[in-house]
């Protein structure tokens, strides 16, 4: 960690225990301002309703059927925001204040969602690098850090412990990789919403406010998980330099 400080003159006179402090609180911070902004701008423009009077569920039937897409169903899961397509039941999963909503935040979040059915259909090839990385992701994000601990806290073998960090690498690969995916989902969303005639151009406006407030999730997610990964870096680094002292 001391070598860390040497290259970046930055963060000079800062210990390794107040770095790594920091580096948490900066990913807490991230992920907290985010989600607020999601938040506000959504209920904000939750409460203007769009001109056509298209529901999200009506809305997404239209952009699906303007692109030939007849193989996808639609519908409603409980919760907030949880909105999701499910590419192996090929349904577009849509939120209970999305599905019966007309509001311009509705609308747009059912048009990403679509955004996301074309691209499993055209073959999008940072959504199928996503796609293979989702079980190496799933284990990275539960056995990296039981094999840092294992490795390094407890003392066994150093070795385990940077396979920990490897394997964690690959959940942050998976969110790194979901940014491309997020911000084109959107992109094809607002041009399918001026298309079709579902939003004129100052609804889109609105809408796409809403899915760039969304797309800054994760964002921060992804820059979180780099921090992480820097973090159990440096954790892991110091303690070989510790074991080498010793």
């Amino acid at each position: 960690m001391e070598q860390f400080a040497s290259q970046y003159p930055m963060v000079r006179g800062i210990s390794n225990y107040q770095l790594m402090y920091l580096l948490v609180i900066v990913s807490a911070v991230l992920c907290m301002a985010a989600s607020a902004a999601v938040s506000s701008t959504y209920k904000k423009y939750a409460q203007v309703r769009s001109r056509s009077g298209l529901t999200g569920a009506e809305t997404a039937r239209r952009i699906l059927e303007a692109n030939g897409v007849n193989d996808v169903q639609i519908a409603q899961v409980a919760g907030s925001l949880t909105d999701h397509y499910d590419p192996a039941s090929k349904t577009v999963r849509l939120s209970q204040a999305t599905y019966n909503s007309s509001s311009v935040a509705a609308v747009g979040v059912a048009a990403h969602e679509c955004g996301h059915v074309l691209q499993h259909h055209n073959g999008y090839i940072p959504l199928q690098i996503r796609t293979i990385l989702v079980p190496a992701a799933r284990l990275g994000s539960k056995a990296g850090l039981p094999l840092i601990f294992i490795g390094l806290v407890l003392g066994l073998n150093n070795s385990l412990a940077k396979a920990g960090v490897l394997m964690f690498l690959f959940s942050v690969l998976f969110q790194v990789v979901t940014l491309p995916v997020e911000f084109d989902a959107s992109h094809r969303a607002l041009k399918m919403l001026q298309s079709t005639g579902t939003l004129d151009e100052e609804e889109t406006g609105m809408s796409r406010k809403v899915l760039t407030a969304a797309a800054m999730t994760y964002v921060a997610s992804a820059a979180s998980a780099v921090i992480q990964l820097l973090r159990l870096m440096m954790i892991v680094n110091g303690g070989s330099g510790r074991r080498r002292d010793s």
